[in-house]
């Protein structure tokens, strides 16, 4: 059963809390991230620039933000996988490479979104 002892503002207080708690751990323990964010800082102004319009600049951002985002679900996985033990299993090298592919799926996307702006 949900509490409703706290308030609107408390609960998303604590859900910020609780995200950027995350992604700081995130930062320090994701090289990976480390790096998709330095390209992110990068390309933003970029896409500022290039993007003829705001469907254009939303998109440039937007899959440069998406790249992130699924690095941090990629990482939440693999944190699940090892939290269960560290012997191999099919299942878990299965769910560490889905992981990773959907990181490389992200990336791609960006690429040909990027792609196509810039060659439009």
């Amino acid at each position: 059963m949900i509490s409703n002892d706290i308030s609107p503002i408390e609960r998303l207080n604590n859900a910020t809390r609780n995200s950027l708690r995350g992604l700081g751990r995130a930062w320090r323990s994701e090289a990976a991230l480390r790096y998709e964010i330095y390209a992110m800082i990068l390309v933003l102004p970029t896409a500022m620039i290039i993007g003829r319009n705001g469907v254009e600049r939303a998109l440039l951002v937007g899959t440069a933000l998406l790249v992130v985002v699924v690095e941090v679900l990629n990482t939440a996985v693999e944190a699940v996988v090892d939290r269960i033990g560290p012997e191999r299993h099919d299942l878990s090298g299965l769910a560490k490479d889905l992981g990773s592919a959907g990181v490389f799926c992200a990336i791609v996307l960006a690429l040909a979104v990027w792609g196509l702006v810039i060659l439009g």
